[in-house]
Formats: C-alpha cells, sequence, structure tokens
C-alpha cells in the first residue's frame, strides 16, 4: 500500500509538472496577430485578395506567412458595422479551423469605442449604475457562452476598447469615475469567466492607447492597480503619427515590464503603403511605401522582442484587409488588392 501510495504521488507530481510547463508554453507563445474584424466582410463583398496574382483567402494567406493569432472585435447591437455575435462567431469558427488562437475585442457599445468616445448601448441607455453592472455581466456571459457552445471559444479577451478614458459613459467616464469603471469591468471579467463555465478560462486584457506615452500608461495602470481589478496582460495602441516615436514605445514597454510584471502586446499598430498620416506633418519615421512599411513592422517587432523579461508577448496589425475605404492604406494589400512585403516580416520567425 505504501509502495502504491508513493507511486500514486509520484504520478501526481509528474502530471502537475506536465500541466504547469504546457500552460507556460502556451503563456510564452509570441502572438504573430491581426485584427480581421473586417476581413469576412470584404470578402462576402466581392473583394479579390491576391498574392503572386493569385486570389487567395485572407487567413489562408496570413496563416501561410506565420500569424498565429487573430483579433475580432464585437459590438452589442450595431446598425452600420457587421461585428454582431453571428458574424463574429462566424469569422471565429473560420479562423479557429485553421488553426489560429483568438482575441475577442468588446466594445460595449453598439458602434467605434476609443478614446474620444464611449457611446452606451443604446439597450441600456438611462440604467442606474447598479443595473448597468448586472447587464455587462450578463451580456458578457451570454456572449462568451455562445462562443463556447460554437466551439470557438476566445483564447483572450479584451474588457474593453482604448478604455484610458473610461468605457460606457457618462457612468464610466473618467477622470471622475473611477470607482464605476472599476465595477463595470469587474463584471465584464466575472462574465467572461461565468460564460467560460468549466473551461479554461480566456485570458483578460486591458486595452489603452499609450503606446509611447510612459506618464499616461503609469497614471492608468497605478489607478486602475489600486481597485484590484483581475487582469492578466496590457495591451497598447501604437500609431507613430498618435503615439510618439520607437523610442517612446521603447521606454514605455521597459517601464510596464519593470513596474507591472505582466506580459504586454502592441494589440493594434499600423504604418500607410503610401502618403496619407505625413503630407502635411514633420517627416515621417518611415517612408509611406509598401517598403516604408514592412521597415516600420520590422522595427515595432524588434522593439517588443527586446522587452525586458520576456514580458514582449507579441504584436497585431490593425486591420489587413478591408474594402476600399479611407484605412485601405494601412492594410496590406494595395488597390488591386495586391499583397504587400509587410505581410513577410514573420516568416522568419515562424519557420525557426
Amino acid at each position: 500500500m505504501r509502495e502504491e501510495r508513493l507511486r500514486d504521488r509520484i504520478l501526481f507530481f509528474i502530471l502537475t509538472f506536465l500541466i504547469g510547463a504546457i500552460g507556460r508554453s502556451h503563456g510564452q507563445e509570441y502572438a504573430i496577430g491581426a485584427d480581421v474584424s473586417f476581413a469576412r466582410q470584404a470578402e462576402q463583398q466581392g473583394i479579390v485578395f491576391k498574392e503572386n496574382g493569385v486570389p487567395t483567402p485572407v487567413l489562408e494567406m496570413l496563416k501561410a506567412h506565420g500569424y498565429n493569432w487573430v483579433r475580432l472585435r464585437i459590438f452589442h447591437t450595431p446598425t452600420d458595422l457587421p461585428n454582431d455575435l453571428d458574424y463574429t462567431i462566424a469569422s471565429a469558427k473560420a479562423a479557429k479551423k485553421l488553426g489560429f488562437r483568438v482575441l475577442l475585442d468588446i466594445h460595449y457599445s453598439d458602434t467605434w469605442a476609443d478614446p474620444a468616445k464611449q457611446f452606451t448601448p443604446k439597450a441600456w441607455a438611462g440604467l442606474k449604475h447598479d443595473q448597468l453592472v448586472k447587464e455587462v455581466f450578463a451580456y458578457t456571459r451570454d456572449m462568451i457562452a455562445a462562443f463556447r457552445s460554437a466551439d470557438v471559444l476566445p483564447d483572450m479577451v479584451q474588457a474593453g476598447n482604448e478604455i484610458i478614458s473610461g468605457m460606457l459613459w457618462p457612468d464610466g467616464r473618467l477622470p471622475d469615475n473611477w470607482d464605476n469603471l472599476a465595477a463595470l469591468l469587474n463584471a465584464g471579467i466575472a462574465g467572461v469567466a461565468a460564460g467560460a463555465g468549466d473551461r479554461s478560462h480566456p485570458r483578460i486584457m486591458i486595452h489603452i492607447d499609450r503606446g509611447g506615452d510612459k506618464n499616461g500608461t503609469k497614471y492608468f495602470f497605478d489607478k486602475l492597480n489600486s481597485y484590484h481589478v483581475p487582469y492578466d496582460v496590457i495591451g497598447q495602441s501604437y500609431y507613430p503619427w498618435w503615439h510618439g516615436s520607437l523610442k517612446d514605445l521603447r521606454d514605455n514597454l521597459r517601464f510596464m515590464a519593470k513596474q507591472y510584471k505582466k506580459d504586454v502586446f502592441v494589440v493594434e499598430t499600423a504604418y500607410n503603403w503610401k502618403p496619407t498620416e505625413y503630407i502635411k506633418k514633420k517627416k515621417a519615421p518611415f517612408p509611406e511605401s509598401p517598403e516604408g512599411q514592412k521597415k516600420f513592422l520590422e522595427e515595432v517587432n524588434r522593439v517588443v522582442q527586446e522587452t525586458p523579461g520576456g514580458f514582449g508577448k507579441g504584436i497585431f496589425w490593425w486591420e489587413p484587409a478591408v474594402s476600399p475605404s479611407p484605412i485601405r492604406s494601412r492594410s496590406f494589400f494595395d488597390d488591386n488588392g495586391n499583397v504587400l512585403p509587410a505581410i513577410a516580416v514573420f516568416e522568419q520567425f515562424a519557420r525557426k
């Protein structure tokens, strides 16, 4: 009996070690990601994306070039945008089928949520704070449960999008309503766990748009941490025409790694392949050209990978494949749908 108990204990510790090793390995994966929230719509509209003249589905093209994550946004009840529950689950299914991990970006709005606007969904208009907290929990729980039922449970979830100014205005607007924002975030995070049920819970990301702003980052996360909101990773947006130089980004990544000791993702970044942002501004850090776009991504990747302690965990390009629109100059395809050099930046890393 003693030998059996000893054997069982040894097996238990071996199993525990292996599970831990698997978890650590999963946590250490470097995310080569893209926000493809508009890609499905573009292809449904008949937009053709090509490589070497051959029409190719966007997800297949990204996969072939080493991408391993996609980011998908979701709105509560959108009217002018495609990103509702059914559309987003369909996008997640297509991505998971090809082996991608999925980051779900919950906007908690019917439309774009960012530092300049965080509109409360019309369905929740006029609710008092306690009622709004309950709605956030129930909505998040039911949405995540729907992903789970479709067998596409996200691997990571953003509780809000670029929430440096809070979310669900006016209730959670900063700087005056930190107590409310913390309660709303806690409700959303609890909803993720409830929706996942007995499955492994997605990691939780808190996302702001201060990639090159160390002081703004410190203010936000020091204050957030004082409320003990249980998040796992930090997401930052970094567009150089808004968020500073690559040196600013590097300094902030080093600060976050040392100060918070959490994984950090540049979860939104992009650069133009034709003159757009720097036509009337100071000199561009890289030419706004196909080669300049590629060089920009190479340099951002280098900066993220140099983050101390291995806390720099990846990059997500914002919208590489879209229909003709003003943001197409940031995509990975020219105006004729031909793929551009930037898509190949990560091949050398993916094939090691």
